[in-house]
């Protein structure tokens, strides 16, 4: 259980979490990491803690550096509990640590443990002396909740980010060029696409209040630290906080005989037909977390169901409301599937879509089995809605 050093004096202290594989609906199928930071210096600081049952890995890194009871600061950045869970444990070494944290996180921090730590209160621009550094703090509220907060050390070019940039990959590797970047990109589109993505707007607003800082190293609450594909990530969460989209389809269905799934891929045909990308998401095979992922960059939205009991399939309805929570913007829906008498399904979707706020385009609708002369129709119906080229 050792510590690594990422910078001269400040030490990663976290626990690696190898056998998680559900965080809150959300499936990681590579563990994750509860990052806890170690600064050295005239006051030792600590960044964040770790869940709970994993406190005893935190505090063996810790002791492989130094005493715990001499930790005299502990700033939290985040009152959720895979980053406070073991606060009170550690305060039970540290006695006279300072809790530093938000007054947001100072609410959250009490409704939580129904304790009154001995609280240091910062808001943006405030700055923590500890000798030779100063932990200046910027409040990023709602990215991803309303005691949010980042710590910059100006004197390490250190920013921690908290969740922003995170991923959940569990690994003993600790920095993006160790794990590789397609991977830890991969993790971190598929963590703000599930986390981070209805908050787009407060994401915009802390990159600019984040853009004048100098940063060689960035050290989130979960996953890798950045430190060689640092100007790649910042871009890309630019991005997604634009909802800025490629031209591709993602075809998002369950079929109960098997027509609805014929029907999705007579319109992935119609998408191939005109270049444009397409990835198929079988909801029976596929988990909604993953889809998002796919979701984040996707520009056009095909959702497909069949009707059973006046609605769509169970499936397709969670799907729906998850990804509706989520808030994706700048999208093209389209709605389809078959139906016996009702159709009542397809309605549903498409009113789902609308309600995200896509443009759509015009829905497709089949009685009982299609052949091929209705697939023939689909596809130019597609075609040709596509070639008008709707802007969402």
């Amino acid at each position: 259980m050792r510590a690594r050093e990422i910078k001269k004096g400040i030490y990663w202290v976290g626990a690696i979490d190898w056998n998680l594989r559900n965080f809150h609906g959300y499936l990681t199928q590579k563990g994750s990491t509860y990052n806890a930071y170690l600064i050295i210096d005239e006051k030792i600081t600590l960044v964040d803690t770790v869940k709970h049952y994993l406190f005893e890995e935190m505090l063996e890194r810790i002791k492989t550096v130094v005493d715990p009871a001499r930790i005299e600061y502990i700033i939290s950045n985040h009152v959720e509990m895979d980053h406070s869970g073991s606060l009170p444990k550690i305060l039970k070494i540290a006695k006279n640590a300072k809790v530093v944290t938000s007054p947001n996180g100072e609410k959250g921090l009490k409704a939580h443990f129904k304790q009154d730590f001995n609280f240091q209160i910062v808001n943006t621009l405030d700055k923590l002396n500890t000798g030779t550094r100063e932990f200046e703090f910027v409040l990023t509220p709602m990215v991803h909740w309303p005691d949010s907060m980042v710590t910059y050390v100006r004197q390490d070019k250190l920013l921690f980010s908290n969740d922003a940039f995170g991923q959940h990959i569990a690994s003993s590797q600790r920095f993006d060029d160790e794990v590789g970047f397609d991977i830890a990109r991969s993790e971190a589109a598929k963590y703000y696409a599930n986390i981070v993505l209805p908050y787009a707007n407060q994401v915009k607003k802390a990159l600019a209040d984040l853009s004048g800082l100098d940063i060689d190293l960035i050290a989130p609450s979960h996953g890798i630290i950045w430190r060689s594909h640092l100007k790649e990530i910042v871009g890309l969460y630019k991005n997604w906080a634009d909802n800025q989209t490629d031209e591709k389809a993602m075809i998002v269905y369950d079929s109960m005989w098997h027509s609805t799934e014929k029907i999705s891929g007579v319109i992935g045909e119609a998408f191939d037909s005109l270049d444009l990308q397409v990835n198929f998401f079988n909801l029976q095979t596929n988990h909604i977390s993953d889809i998002m992922a796919e979701l984040l960059s996707a520009k056009y939205i095909c959702v497909g169901s069949p009707t059973l009991n006046n609605n769509m399939l169970p499936t397709v309805a969670a799907f729906l409301t998850y990804m509706k929570g989520l808030a994706p913007k700048k999208r093209i829906g389209l709605a389809f599937g078959s139906y016996g008498w009702g159709g009542q399904s397809i309605v549903q979707i498409e009113e789902v879509l609308k309600g995200c706020g896509f443009s759509t385009l015009e829905n497709i609708k089949v009685k009982y089995i299609p052949d091929k002369d209705t697939f023939s129709a689909i596809k130019d119906k597609i075609k040709a809605q596509l070639r008008s080229n709707p802007k969402a």
